[in-house]
């Protein structure tokens, strides 16, 4: 028996990249996984792969955006499962860009997905936490939380609130819940690909090929987090590769 055997566990953007190794890891330690994504091919997949190997996971597609998504991810865990453990805030979107660039739609989405987004899943979980008396926020941030460089101004203005939210969180919890937040450097998944400007997508997808750590690496820093005991609240876990300055 592990701290993650039998949790059941609720992770957003879980079609792809880090979403989708974390899923791969705590299924294989024994959690019962609640899986969303806008992109329910993925996540059919993903599931298909998990029973496969002898775990347990159901999914539902989930747009961040929209409030009701998340309440009905939320419902589904309670539904199938009975409770609620995890709720791993992993959707977020990066379209790096200069603020000359005007991209004002995309400054637009990077706060409706990585800070409403995170606002949505926590007003979903929290009354259902409060009721059983326990439970455990753990939400996906990013180094750019704690250095901003440029281009990355609205993104790391997100990932930044994103950090102010979850810490004014873990202040109001009380000593039943738990709230972790994860800091990923540079990762190998399908981040750089959505910067719409072709210069900073090359530079990204470049330091990327060159220095990024697998999607698993973070996967890992989660489940340590979850697997706590309950009266252990790892707060803030920051993973970069050793090379990324």
């Amino acid at each position: 028996m592990t701290g993650i055997d039998g949790k059941v566990v609720a992770i957003t953007g879980a079609g792809s990249g880090i979403g989708e190794a974390t899923a791969l890891l705590l299924a294989e330690r024994g959690a019962r996984l609640v899986l969303g994504a806008r992109r329910s091919e993925r996540l059919a997949d993903l599931v298909a792969r998990i029973e496969h190997a002898g775990g347990t996971a159901v999914h539902i597609r989930t747009d961040v955006t929209r409030r009701d998504d998340l309440h009905a991810l939320v419902t589904l865990a309670g539904e199938r499962f009975g409770r609620l453990d995890v709720l791993v805030s992993n959707a977020g979107v990066g379209t790096i860009s200069p603020l000359d660039d005007l991209r004002v739609d995309e400054w637009n989405e990077m706060v409706d997905v990585n800070v409403k987004g995170l606002l949505h899943g926590i007003g979903a979980a929290l009354p259902v936490f409060r009721a059983q008396g326990e439970g455990h926020f753990v939400t996906v941030a990013s180094t750019a939380a704690y250095r901003i460089v440029p281009t990355m101004a609205v993104y790391a203005g997100t990932k930044f609130a994103v950090r102010a939210i979850c810490e004014g969180l873990r202040q109001e919890a009380g000593d039943s819940l738990r709230v972790t937040t994860v800091s990923p450097g540079a990762v190998g998944t399908e981040f750089a690909e959505a910067s719409t400007n072709p210069r900073v997508r090359a530079e990204i997808m470049e330091m990327r090929d060159r220095i990024a750590i697998p999607p698993e690496a973070i996967a890992r820093a989660i489940a340590f987090a979850v697997e706590q005991p309950a009266t252990v609240d790892v707060n803030e876990i920051v993973v970069r590769p050793t090379a990324q300055g």
